[in-house]
């Protein structure tokens, strides 16, 4: 790409009202480039004056921003400063005359049921939820589960934990009793939130029912039940209803007192491979790197409505409840499916809400295109001002639909990319930024990224790892009770390099693109593609909806391709459409990387997330066990890889 695919530039009144302006000119910075370039060359400098212009309150301050004496991989961010993330977050609204009514949350059903609460209603239920956590016993640092779908109670339930000093562990909602089992074995975790159940597309879930099962492996001794749905439920020893329990409590509770590296958070990997990583967050780097995002590259006010299509147990679900509301704004969430029960649900609900910045993936987006404009058509949607992505590489065509049918070729789409491991992105956009088409536009403010070839030289303008050469607050300090597979995971590659595990590249003009997960590497005749780069290729057709590409063992190439493709409704499967997505390959990438086979499927597994999993794809095509399913929002789609033709 060229300067001449540039296809958004930000307007004067972007570039003047954005908060990272005041940073920068706080700072006497100039431009873009030298904003990055300062903030990486000087990471002590740049966080320090970070923390201060975004306003994080301190009990008692630091007095060392940094002490990476114990090595890089176990560096210590602002000692001796003592926070907390909900003092920050919630408290200090709620106690302010002047701030305590302002809008916090609006939760939304599926069934269409919406509920709002001020940020002196959170924090009253905040308190009771944390007055019962320590009436069963809960301390500081202890592990407390949350195994919710989206409701007001998982905020709640959420900061409580945090409140009393113990750690957070948020489950995703749609893991079966087994993957559940498993992380609160791991975390240790004796306390569960969860709810009877939720809907998904009109049907009932048991969540309950999962937590049953599970403590049967688990150390899980007390079970606090939110009543979400009114389905009929066991309840046995050690389990409490929320309704009956909670809010009897006294609705005044003192914010615990932590050092900035006490832990906040363990979450875990996805777990699509091996073991779950159970990736570990503390008060001040969590805090400080979320804060910071959402600030300067979501611009986040506080008169935003801010909404990402996310569940609790991922990432973005707690770093938007902190991030959006660390800033004073109000947090829209949704329990249910974006096209349910009608294809225009998201966009009715923005209209609705007057929701002004957007999260979602490219895979969910992909199947909102399936739908055509004429559900968009009949929704005004100009309230939004910026659009965001995460969770896997654009393909053209889909960032383009975004970008023009949603965006109206006027808002920035802020594509980030980090990881549950930093709880936050190495990549992103700001809303002062030149775009192409697909781009995270460069390393995050502060954050000190490059590319690295298999020699760990650094290279541009061709495909290598996307490594960092600085830590970040936000690192996880370590895998909980697993150092050494931290270690093994991301610094065994270089010495004092973390090795993220993504393949990226940067271009002559400085923007910055990735190309999938480099553990998803197939090397064909010793040549090494991802299977991002080919799904991208094949849907740039205009009858290829989605693309899922594994590498097969092939006794002479190493490796071969096989594509799994999900055609537009008005496209049908014939031999010749098969022949021309082929030749498409061909074309882009050389006849060494034609496919072996192009086989139609209805559907492609997914999660709630709306992640592709080729893990299982592959394990499901070559006839191996496919692991824990539990995670897979379409199962059927699995069975369908068997029979693909």
């Amino acid at each position: 790409m060229t300067k001449k695919d540039i296809v958004w530039v930000p307007s004067k009144g972007y570039i003047e009202n954005a908060n990272i302006t005041r940073f920068m000119n706080t700072h006497n910075i100039m431009d873009y480039d030298e904003l990055i370039d300062r903030s990486t060359r000087d990471i002590k400098w740049f966080w320090d004056a970070a923390v201060k212009d975004l306003g994080i309150e301190w009990f008692h301050p630091y007095d060392k921003v940094l002490d990476s004496s114990q090595g890089i991989e176990w560096t210590r961010w602002f000692c001796g400063g003592q926070l907390n993330i909900v003092h920050n977050c919630i408290d200090r609204y709620a106690q302010d005359e002047k701030k305590k009514d302002r809008l916090a949350i609006i939760w939304e059903g599926e069934d269409g049921k919406t509920r709002k609460v001020s940020y002196a209603e959170l924090y009253r239920g905040v308190n009771q939820c944390a007055n019962f956590l320590r009436k069963l016993g809960v301390k500081r640092g202890d592990r407390v589960g949350i195994y919710m779908p989206m409701a007001l109670e998982t905020i709640m339930g959420f900061f409580a934990i945090l409140k009393i000093g113990a750690v957070a562990v948020p489950i995703f909602s749609g893991f079966g009793w087994h993957a559940l089992a498993n992380r609160l074995k791991i975390a240790d975790a004796r306390v569960v939130l969860t709810a009877d159940g939720t809907t998904r597309r009109g049907k009932n879930i048991m969540i309950k029912e999962m937590v049953d099962r599970a403590r049967s492996q688990s150390p899980v001794e007390h079970v606090v039940v939110y009543r979400h749905q009114g389905l009929k439920i066991d309840m046995g020893k050690g389990d409490y209803w929320w309704h009956d329990s909670i809010p009897a409590q006294p609705d005044q509770c003192e914010c615990e007192v932590m050092e900035s590296e006490d832990y906040s958070m363990i979450i875990f990997s996805s777990g699509t491979t091996g073991k779950p990583k159970g990736t570990v967050h503390t008060h001040g780097g969590a805090l400080a790197q979320i804060s910071k995002e959402v600030a300067y590259y979501f611009d986040v006010k506080k008169n935003d409505r801010f909404f990402w299509l996310t569940d609790i147990g991922w990432m973005m679900g707690p770093w938007m409840m902190i991030g959006v509301l660390f800033l004073g704004g109000t947090l829209f969430i949704y329990d249910g499916a974006p096209d349910f029960p009608g294809t225009d649900r998201l966009w009715d609900m923005i209209e609705r809400h007057k929701v002004t910045i957007l999260g979602i993936s490219p895979t969910a987006i992909r199947l909102l295109m399936t739908y055509g404009e004429k559900p968009l058509a009949d929704h005004d949607v100009t309230s939004l001002r910026i659009l965001g992505s995460t969770g896997e590489p654009w393909d053209p065509e889909s960032w383009m639909w975004f970008f023009e049918k949603i965006g109206k070729r006027r808002l920035p789409i802020i594509n980030i990319s980090g990881g549950t491991e930093i709880v936050g992105c190495f990549l992103s956009p700001l809303p002062i930024t030149q775009l192409k088409p697909c781009t995270l536009r460069g390393p995050g403010v502060g954050m000190a990224i490059d590319v690295f070839d298999d020699q760990g030289h650094s290279v541009r303008e061709e495909m290598g790892h996307l490594v960092a050469c600085k830590p970040a607050p936000s690192m996880t300090r370590g895998f909980w009770n697993e150092s050494d597979r931290y270690l093994e995971t991301y610094w065994s590659q270089w010495p004092g390099i973390w090795y993220h595990g993504d393949w990226a590249s940067v271009d002559k003009d400085g923007f910055w693109f990735l190309h999938g997960r480099s553990d998803d590497t197939i090397k064909v005749a010793g040549r090494r593609t991802g299977p991002a780069e080919i799904e991208s290729i094949l849907m740039g057709h205009t009858g290829v909806r989605e693309a899922a590409v594994i590498g097969i063992p092939h006794e002479i190439k190493g490796e071969d391709l096989i594509c799994f493709v999900v055609l537009k409704p008005q496209f049908f499967p014939t031999e010749s459409l098969r022949e021309e997505l082929l030749d498409r390959v061909v074309k882009t990438m050389g006849k060494t990387l034609r496919p072996q086979a192009v086989k139609f499927v209805d559907d492609l597994p997914k999660t709630r997330s709306a992640k592709i999993v080729r893990r299982m794809v592959r394990a499901v095509y070559l006839g191996r066990d496919s692991g824990d399913v539990s995670s897979i929002e379409n199962p059927g789609a699995l069975e369908a890889i068997k029979k693909a033709h």
